[in-house]
């Protein structure tokens, strides 16, 4: 990797790392925590950054492996997406938006009921729009595995909104 600069590879990364431990840890002051421990690990490794094939990668794969971690070491009483979402004012209140929210905040409630993997990865690929082999790189499986477990969790998804 050439020219590996902090303040340009790294740095706009936080973002997608954010998203990635929000989605995991459900709560907006741990997923800030799990982002700046993650940015500290990255620069920790900084010195290892010439071998480092994909720097994103890593530091994703960081992320998600400290925020698991954290929702493992503290359980999961922590507010959902729909309750950070909904104690947030909006200023419109049209009834196209209105079910547009209702309809992604099924989806997000939805998302939360699958396991962590299968959440991951539709978060990784639907959200994010990594390509199959980024994810299968990031996550340290196959590209075969990603395209089932994406199946399984948008067939799970798709089922449970049929049932609603």
């Amino acid at each position: 990797m050439e020219n590996v600069s902090f303040r340009t590879t790294v740095l706009p990364l936080s973002d997608k790392l954010f998203r990635l431990a929000l989605r995991i840890t459900m709560n907006r002051a741990e997923a800030e925590d799990v982002v700046q421990d993650t940015l500290l690990k990255v620069w920790e490794h900084r010195s290892e950054w010439e071998q480092i094939d994909n720097l994103e990668a890593f530091a994703i794969a960081t992320c998600r492996n400290r925020a698991i971690d954290l929702v493992k070491r503290t359980g999961r009483n922590t507010k959902s997406l729909e309750e950070i979402e909904n104690s947030q004012p909006s200023t419109i209140n049209s009834q196209a938006s209105l079910e547009a929210r209702e309809q992604l905040s099924l989806v997000r409630r939805l998302m939360d009921g699958l396991p962590e993997l299968q959440r991951t990865i539709m978060l990784l690929r639907d959200i994010e729009g990594k390509t199959y082999q980024e994810i299968a790189e990031l996550l340290g499986i196959s590209e075969t595995q990603v395209k089932v477990y994406l199946h399984r969790a948008r067939t799970k998804i798709k089922e449970w909104i049929t049932n609603i």
